[in-house]
């Protein structure tokens, strides 16, 4: 591109073009003076612009492939912001080149300036840096160079592997764990010199480490990302840590400053309390994956086996309200239906929310009455009546001892509410017992159960009853 003849190119337009026929360069710049003269007025014309020097020359680097041009076209401004960015618009508006439509799109403009403020910024520091050097600092400025200086040429090396060390590791009885020079030359400059690096978070632990960590109280002080935490977990497998002391999330040691230095210090916190911690979070990372490998892939029947059909909460409880009405149906031939030990085979969750513990299994073991009475005797006559009052409600009922109702809560809030509910002796609900159900329910010393069916309960306690309205 030829040099422009303007003082000052504040901005350079860069537009593209395509043009359907084979053109010139003369051709397009003649189409661009054409179509944009009387445009804008007399202020904005370019062949005016051009020869008062606000505009450079209009650059065309064109090619032809078949019968098409292609190419951009340069124009060089020193005119304020807004009026180049009018012009560029005005160059869009050119749709023709001779007989041939023409297509042009501005792609950016540029302040060419940029490039000069950055050389001007990189100088500038290269000026400052041999100021400082030759001019004469203050005494303040000179305390610091000198004592910084000092500080960090009393890292050492340490032990046969040459670990980057402070002069007071074998003085001090703590030693300060950290992961590499930067750290160690960090921790020197704030006045903390019992200091060693371990060399990172890969690989094997030096053997001077093990036997420091054996001999001294060890901090491992690491940075705050996961890298931090590989170290951590790497180094407690080997060496004997006491504390673990911790950067500000997303810093790393050696960016720290004194006062971030002592406060990390101070909040370190000891292994056992650390490992703990990453005991519960591994098992909570297996519980959650545990369940999300279950809900994708669910247990199959065993071979001789039916598979048993997965029902949704809308068809469980239209399932149940058939069949309840079809015992309402039955007890219209008798007077009163008799509650027995039951056997469910849905091998879903139910109304409580409580997943089978044996889902898919087809054989369901009965529940025996542990006294063998029906529930229309006189002593449980007030528990058959409510739960028939709650038939098709989805509620529950507490008792206490001595029969008088705690609380009726829906089905969807019984389990936490006879775990919240002091002295509940009897739950009476309109829904199925399940295996924890009846867990909790004897945990928190209820003495009977009462609902529609029971789901494979397997485990039963001798001081409680289980009864339910299914023969």
């Amino acid at each position: 591109m030829a040099k422009s003849y303007i003082d000052i190119v504040k901005y350079m337009v860069e537009a593209r073009f395509e043009i359907s026929g084979s053109v010139e360069k003369p051709d397009i710049i003649g189409a661009i003076f054409g179509q944009t003269e009387g445009l804008l007025g007399g202020d904005l014309d370019l062949r005016e612009l051009q020869k008062n020097g606000k505009i450079g020359r209009i650059e065309i680097d064109s090619s032809t492939s078949g019968n098409k041009t292609f190419g951009k076209v340069f124009l060089p401004s020193s005119l304020p912001r807004v009026e180049t960015c009018i012009l560029a618009a005005a160059i869009e508006s050119v749709d023709r080149v001779g007989p041939f439509e023409t297509n042009m799109k501005v792609m950016k403009i540029e302040d060419t300036r940029s490039e000069k403020r950055k050389k001007i910024i990189t100088r500038a520091k290269e000026l400052v840096k041999n100021l400082l050097t030759t001019e004469i600092p203050d005494s303040r400025e000179i305390s610091d160079l000198v004592e910084a200086d000092v500080k960090s040429s009393t890292v050492g090396t340490y032990g046969p592997e040459s670990l980057p060390a402070g002069p007071d590791i074998d003085k001090d009885e703590e030693v300060i764990l950290v992961e590499g020079r930067a750290d160690v030359i960090n921790l020197l400059r704030n006045d903390i010199a019992n200091c060693i690096a371990v060399g990172g978070a890969a690989g094997t632990i030096p053997k001077t480490i093990i036997s420091l960590c054996s001999a001294k109280e060890a901090t491992l002080f690491v940075d705050g990302d996961r890298g931090g935490e590989m170290i951590v977990k790497n180094i407690t497998s080997m060496a004997d840590i006491d504390f673990v002391a911790k950067a500000p999330d997303g810093k790393e040691v050696e960016e720290l400053t004194r006062k971030e230095i002592i406060k990390s210090l101070r909040a370190r916190v000891p292994i056992e309390q650390v490992l703990a911690m990453n005991r519960q979070r591994q098992d909570r990372f297996e519980a959650s994956h545990n369940r999300h490998m279950q809900q994708r892939f669910p247990q199959r029947p065993q071979p001789g086996e039916q598979a048993r059909e997965i029902l949704s909460p809308s068809q469980i409880t239209t399932n149940l309200q058939k069949e309840r009405q079809g015992g309402m149906d039955d007890e219209q031939h008798q007077p009163e239906r008799e509650f027995s030990g039951s056997r469910a085979g849905l091998g879903i969750k139910d109304m409580n929310g409580i997943q089978d513990e044996n889902e898919g299994m087809d054989a369901i073991p009965s529940i025996e009455m542990p006294s063998g009475e029906a529930m229309h005797s006189d002593e449980n006559k007030r528990y058959t009546e409510s739960l028939s009052e709650l038939h098709n409600t989805l509620r529950g009922r507490l008792y206490s001892q001595d029969g008088s109702i705690l609380e009726e809560v829906p089905i969807r809030e019984l389990i936490q509410r006879v775990q919240a509910v002091p002295g509940v002796s009897v739950v009476v609900f309109d829904g199925i017992i399940t295996q924890r159900l009846v867990d909790i329910a004897h945990a928190k010393g209820v003495k009977e159960l009462y609902g529609i069916k029971a789901s494979q309960v397997t485990r039963k306690y001798p001081d409680m009853e289980i009864r339910t309205s299914e023969k």
